[in-house]
């Protein structure tokens, strides 16, 4: 007894781990898009907010990434879900020996880098236009038309493992009957294969356009003018984000989660109610609750889900944070300024104590240790002896007028007492 409940509380630990380590940076970067921080953060919490989505909104460049993102993925998934079913049923068809060989050509694109299929299209795309002439040259160039083309390599693959699991439980004496009883190759295929595959196409579309979404590697060489919504936060992501792509995190997480309650809910409804037909039983009363939510827990999380995000709507029509952020930014502003007095004052105090140890505030010394006394003034030995001391500007003697001797090369002729009271000679 005791080593069930140790085992029943190590294994929801691990769960809690588990989902923790693969839901927590959603979780996280969902709560983001309702921080007024200019910067995706959860900590410090300013206000709660609704901006970011009007941010997002009106982005133009995100709004256009998401128009392609959704116009590719629909064309990958016809081209995609296409080749891969007829890969798949010629995996059934193929000789034995062969169908090992097979198998491993088709699902090698794979296991080939996303780089090298991006290039490989546009490189051999490329080569085709220049084949055909030049008026095929706009749509083999397109980047609709390429990216699709690029994105399909692979993701046919995928959707080919889809069918063959789907495939290994068909019995295919229903179609061999079929051709018995007249009917044709396409007749067979319509009627009994086709209905048998639909789940395995249902599924096989949404992870060729979840796959087709995310992909960056192989669409970053063949977008053209048409940028994905991967290559457009890519390129945000160089200049510096805002939470607005928290926003849109937070969007595409909620319909995720609501599409897979939609899912589970109608699968538990219909078997509900396949078990109901078959066994003729009573439908069980749920009290209070509509019939569709009785016994059916993905359908009530649904509606709890549809009413927390109806009421955030109608909040966001009304609430108005701006007096929260007025009083965010006293309180930072306020912050700031005891930081700069507290500064102020340290280094206030830093230098009083330098002043009285002799040691700076980097704990160098002020005192040069080999100068012991004030230097003395320097002799009057120099090249010009004493001539431009300082002290030969204040109580100096005058200096006397030069003789009117005739020395020098000129003799006298140009002394200044030769200008005045001279004879007119």
């Amino acid at each position: 007894m005791k080593s069930s409940f140790i085992g029943r509380v190590a294994l929801v630990t691990y769960l809690v781990i588990f989902f923790g380590y693969l839901l927590g940076p959603l979780f996280v970067m969902s709560m983001t898009a309702f921080n007024s921080s200019a910067f995706p953060s959860i900590s410090p919490w300013a206000c709660y907010t609704y901006e970011w989505f009007d941010v997002l909104f009106k982005d133009e460049r995100i709004l256009n990434g998401i128009k392609n993102s959704v116009i590719i993925g629909i064309g990958t998934v016809i081209l995609s879900v296409s080749m891969g079913l007829a890969a798949a049923l010629v995996l059934t068809q193929v000789w034995p020996k062969f169908r090992s060989t097979y198998y491993t050509i088709v699902i090698a694109p794979i296991l080939i880098p996303g780089v090298v299929l991006g290039i490989s299209t546009l490189v051999f795309w490329d080569r085709v236009s220049v084949f055909l002439g030049p008026s095929t040259e706009a749509f083999l160039h397109n980047g609709i038309f390429l990216t699709v083309l690029g994105q399909s390599t692979f993701i046919a693959s995928y959707a080919m493992l889809v069918f063959v699991a789907r495939l290994q439980r068909f019995d295919p004496g229903l179609t061999e009957a079929a051709l018995d009883l007249g009917a044709t190759h396409t007749q067979a295929f319509r009627k009994i294969l086709l209905p048998f595959m639909r789940p395995a196409i249902a599924s096989a579309a949404v992870l060729a356009f979840l796959a087709s979404f995310e992909n960056y590697n192989t669409t970053t060489f063949t977008f053209g003018n048409y940028p994905t919504l991967t290559i457009e936060l890519a390129q945000k992501v160089r200049y510096g984000i805002n939470p607005s792509i928290s926003a849109l995190a937070f969007i595409i997480v909620t319909l995720t989660i609501f599409a897979a309650l939609a899912n589970e809910a109608y699968r538990r409804n219909k078997q509900r109610n396949e078990d109901i037909r078959l066994k003729g039983a009573p439908r069980k009363s749920g009290g209070f609750l509509p019939p569709f939510l009785t016994g059916n827990p993905a359908a009530i999380i649904f509606v709890l889900l549809s009413f927390v995000v109806i009421t955030m709507f109608w909040t966001a029509q009304s609430y108005e944070p701006a007096e929260c952020k007025a009083r965010v930014l006293a309180e930072k502003q306020a912050l700031a300024a005891e930081r700069i007095e507290a500064l102020r004052e340290q280094r206030f105090q830093q230098r009083l104590e330098a002043a009285h140890s002799g040691v700076d505030i980097f704990g160098r010394s002020t005192v040069d240790p080999t100068v012991t006394e004030a230097p003395e003034a320097p002799a009057s030995n120099g090249a010009f002896g004493s001539v431009f001391a300082p002290t030969n500007l204040n109580n100096a003697a005058p200096v006397e007028e030069p003789e009117s001797n005739s020395g020098g090369a000129f003799g006298g002729v140009f002394a200044p007492t030769n200008l005045q009271g001279t004879d007119g000679n």
